[in-house]
C-alpha cells in the first residue's frame, strides 16, 4: 500500500512481480494490422480456424522473434515479471522455444516455456515434433531465468498415443504438462465421443496430468472436476478477456479450488487490466462464484505460488514499483527480476521500445501477407 511519510511525500507502491500464468507470445503482432477473420466466425472452432490457427501456421523465424520481443517488452513495462507461455508455430517447430527464450533472456523476464503438441495440421508426425521440441528445450536450456515444460495443445487435437508420449516425457524430464482444458464445448464433445466424461478424465487416464500441471481455462469443468483437480495438485488458469472475446462462457466452478491463477491467453500481459476484467465478468455471474468474490483477489497470488513451484525462492527478487497513487491504475516506475532492474523510470533497461515496436509492425505486415494465402 502507498503511504505518506512526514512532510507529505507519497511513497511509491512496491508489490511482488506479476505472473501471467497462461499466455501466447506469438500473438503480439495481432494488434499491428492483422485483420479480423472473414467471414465473421460463428463459434469458437471457427475463431481458431480462421484466425489463430492460420496465424500460427504463417509464423516464421523473423516474425516469431519480433513477436516475442514485443510481448516481453510490453509485459515488463506492465510490471509482469514471469510469463508462462504455451507456444505453437507449425512451420518452425525445432528451435522455436530458443527463439522465445532468447527474447526473454535479452530483456530480462522470467519464463516457463513449452511447445503445444498437436495433430491438427500434419497428424502424429507434427505432434512428435512438438513433443521433441519441448523435450529438447527442457533438457538443454541453460538460461537461469527460463525453464521448459511439456506442452500439449488440447485434448481434442491429439490422439491417445500423443498423450502417452507426453506422459512419458514428464516422467523422463521430471516435469509437468501445460495444456488447454475444457475451454469450449468442442473439447468436451470430443472427449465424450471417445467415451470419457471430459478431457480432464481422458488425460488423467493416460497419465498426462502429473501433479503441478497447468490447465488453462477450465470453463466447462464442474465442481466435482475442479475439486478433483485441486486434490491432484493441478493448477487451473482463468483468462477472462480471452474467454469473453472467444464467447466460450464464464467458468462456473473455479471457485471450488484455491489453485486458480490468472492468465491472459495471448492478450497483453497487463495483469492489473486482467484482474479488472475478472472482477467485471464475475459481477455478471455471481452464481459462478459461490465461494464469494473474495477468492478472485487470490488469483494473482496463486500465479506466484505456481511460479514458485518451478523457481523457488528466486521469485523474491521479482518486484514492481508503481508511481504514487491508486495501485490499480498508476504507471509502473521500476521492475526487478532476480534482483536486477529491467525497467527504470518507466523505460526498458535492456531494449528500446520504439525500435521493438517498429520492427514488430513491419513483421506483422509480412505475416499478414502470408496469412492471406493460407
Amino acid at each position: 500500500m502507498s503511504s505518506a511519510p512526514a512532510g507529505g511525500e507519497t511513497r511509491p507502491t512496491v508489490l511482488p512481480g506479476f505472473v501471467n500464468a497462461h499466455t501466447h507470445m506469438y500473438s503480439a503482432l495481432v494488434p499491428h494490422g492483422i485483420p479480423a477473420p472473414t467471414p465473421v466466425p460463428e463459434d469458437f472452432l471457427q475463431i481458431l480456424e480462421r484466425l489463430w490457427w492460420r496465424l500460427d501456421r504463417a509464423l516464421d523465424e523473423p516474425s516469431l522473434r519480433a513477436s516475442a520481443r514485443l510481448y516481453v517488452a510490453e509485459a515488463l513495462l506492465a510490471g509482469t515479471t514471469t510469463l508462462i507461455d504455451h507456444h505453437e508455430s507449425p512451420g518452425v517447430i525445432e528451435g522455436s522455444l530458443d527463439m522465445l527464450a532468447d527474447a526473454c533472456d535479452e530483456l530480462g523476464i522470467r519464463a516457463l516455456l513449452c511447445y503445444g503438441a498437436t495433430e491438427r495440421n500434419a497428424g502424429r508426425e507434427e505432434a512428435q515434433l512438438g513433443l521433441a521440441e519441448s523435450r529438447r528445450f527442457a533438457l538443454t536450456n541453460r538460461r537461469a531465468r527460463v525453464r521448459g515444460l511439456i506442452g500439449v495443445h488440447a485434448s481434442f487435437t491429439v490422439s491417445n498415443e500423443t498423450l502417452d508420449e507426453a506422459a512419458a516425457l514428464c516422467r523422463e524430464t521430471d516435469n509437468v504438462v501445460h495444456v488447454h482444458v475444457a475451454e469450449d464445448v468442442v473439447d468436451l464433445g470430443d472427449a465424450r465421443e471417445r467415451c470419457f466424461r471430459g478431457p480432464l478424465e481422458r488425460m488423467a487416464e493416460r497419465g498426462a496430468l502429473p501433479a503441478g500441471s497447468i490447465l488453462a481455462h477450465g470453463v466447462h469443468l464442474d465442481e466435482e472436476q475442479v475439486r478433483w483437480a485441486a486434490a491432484q495438485r493441478l493448477w487451473l488458469v482463468q483468462n477472462p478477456r480471452s474467454n469473453q472475446g472467444n464467447r466460450v462462457g464464464y467458468p462456473r466452478a473455479l471457485w471450488a479450488s484455491d489453485r486458480v491463477a490468472l492468465g491472459t491467453d495471448g492478450y497483453p500481459a497487463d495483469m492489473r487490466a486482467e484482474r479488472a476484467a475478472l472482477e467485471r465478468a464475475a459481477a455478471g455471474h455471481p452464481e459462478c462464484e459461490r465461494g464469494g468474490t473474495g477468492r478472485l483477489g487470490e488469483r494473482l497470488d496463486a500465479g506466484r505460488r505456481l511460479a514458485a513451484e518451478r523457481f523457488g525462492s528466486a521469485l523474491e527478487g521479482d518486484t514492481v514499483e508503481l508511481e504514487p497513487g491508486p495501485a490499480a491504475t498508476v504507471p509502473v516506475r521500476r521492475v526487478t527480476v532476480d534482483g536486477h532492474a529491467v525497467v527504470e523510470a518507466g523505460r526498458l533497461v535492456h531494449g528500446n521500445l520504439g525500435e521493438i515496436r517498429a520492427h514488430a509492425h513491419e513483421e506483422a505486415r509480412r505475416l499478414r501477407q502470408r496469412m492471406e494465402v493460407l
